[in-house]
């Protein structure tokens, strides 16, 4: 006799192994907040009890969403950035006269920790909405210890309050803070030496991340990040070639890292060196569509090397103010021309991996973790192809049913 906690049925599922992996008429039990069965419902074992059964109304079932790559714990607005781009104003030339990042840290800096979270959860409640029960947080907003660590207490705080499992992310390396100006080896040097330690003290940190660009750090800058890092036996990622090529997906992969993202300037050994290496190729539609960049990433080549690609929001305020993963799917397939099945595996399988918890979620299989998504659709590629449209009726969390209807 086999017990479970709870079983649904009268559903579909999208188990996202081996493209879609779709069983119609399925189910799926949960014990212990974890996959306990699943398979078509005809196969449901002859002997088998269950606390609670959940009728699935003929929905389809997907693994819950996961945004691998965003920004969300900030404070303030940069609507007139926005409104200066349109006026021709670069965006390399508002964050060299004070703009684009360092706006965003001025006022991260000037919020409390309850203000904080307060605009934080605006944010996520968005994406909850969405079926999204995975969500990684950067810090990089407060580049000094005391609000770096701010923006870190809020992003464990939510998942504490929410359902959702959180993985925070140390972005100190984002920009080079004004009390650092012209001195940016002076602010590595405080955050290897300083910031990371006690943040790890702390607990606050799951993997490392840098902005290796022109206006950010460059590669040598970034490596001496990624061995304080290595040092730590925390892994990296990397807001890698997404105004120029600056070697920083060989450099992602060099040291085995989760992710490198955004990616539109990638250069074939870039390809090579994350093909190798098993890095993960995040891709940020929103920036580039807000940004109005032309310059494409390399999907054709990026496929053709079977590097897995993410999806992402990239939620944050300066380049992709966007709440929307469903969106962020849609411009996927619209922008960058991924199939829909390309950008569910990019919210889900692809995602996982991209923060180490392929193990773990991404994927309907036994012994995974349990967090799945409830959808009122006709076929998984409805859920890249709707524009405002929001289909998510429930979300599971470690087992646990979050009804939106």
């Amino acid at each position: 006799m086999q017990h479970w906690d709870s079983l649904w049925t009268n559903l579909h599922l999208a188990t996202m192994q081996d493209g879609y992996g779709e069983i119609r008429d399925g189910a799926i039990a949960v014990k212990d907040g974890k996959i306990a069965w699943l398979g078509a419902r005809a196969a449901l074992p002859a002997n088998y009890t269950a606390d609670t059964l959940h009728d699935g109304k003929g929905y389809w079932l997907t693994p819950g969403l996961i945004d691998c790559h965003s920004h969300i714990v900030y404070a303030g607005n940069r609507s007139d950035e926005f409104e200066a781009r349109l006026n021709g104003v670069a965006y390399e030339e508002i964050a060299r006269k004070g703009g684009g990042i360092l706006s965003t840290v001025r006022a991260t800096r000037a919020a409390s920790e309850a203000e904080l979270m307060q605009a934080s959860v605006t944010r996520l409640r968005h994406l909850l909405r969405e079926g999204v029960t995975t969500i990684e947080i950067k810090s990089g907003y407060g580049l000094d210890l005391e609000n770096e660590a701010k923006m870190l207490r809020v992003a464990r705080q939510i998942g504490r309050d929410y359902p959702v499992r959180i993985k925070t992310t140390f972005l100190g390396a984002h920009a080079l803070p004004p009390e650092y100006t012209g001195r940016a080896d002076d602010y590595l040097t405080e955050l290897i030496e300083h910031m990371l330690p006690a943040l790890v003290a702390e607990g606050l940190v799951d993997a490392v991340d840098a902005f290796c660009e022109k206006i950010g750090f460059s590669a040598d800058q970034t490596e001496r990040v990624f061995q304080a890092a290595h040092r730590h036996g925390l892994p990296v990622k990397l807001h890698a070639e997404q105004l120029s090529d600056q070697g920083g997906a060989v450099l992602t992969a060099r040291y085995e890292g989760l992710s490198a993202d955004h990616l539109e300037y990638l250069s074939a050994p870039g390809i090579a060196a994350m093909q190798a290496s098993g890095t993960v190729a995040v891709l940020l539609p929103g920036a580039y569509y807000f940004l109005r960049e032309t310059k494409l990433p390399p999907i054709a080549a990026l496929r053709e090397a079977g590097v897995p690609m993410a999806l992402a929001t990239d939620s944050n305020p300066g380049t992709s103010p966007m709440t929307s993963l469903l969106l962020a799917m849609n411009m996927g397939c619209t922008l960058f021309r991924l199939t829909p099945q390309e950008a569910l595996q990019g919210v889900t399988q692809h995602a996982a991996k991209a923060l180490g918890l392929q193990d773990q979620l991404g994927s309907l299989a036994a012994g995974k973790i349990a967090d799945f998504a409830l959808w009122a659709i006709d076929r998984p590629g409805d859920l890249a192809y709707g524009i405002g449209g929001n289909p998510c009726v429930a979300s599971v969390f470690a087992g646990c049913l979050n009804s939106f209807t």
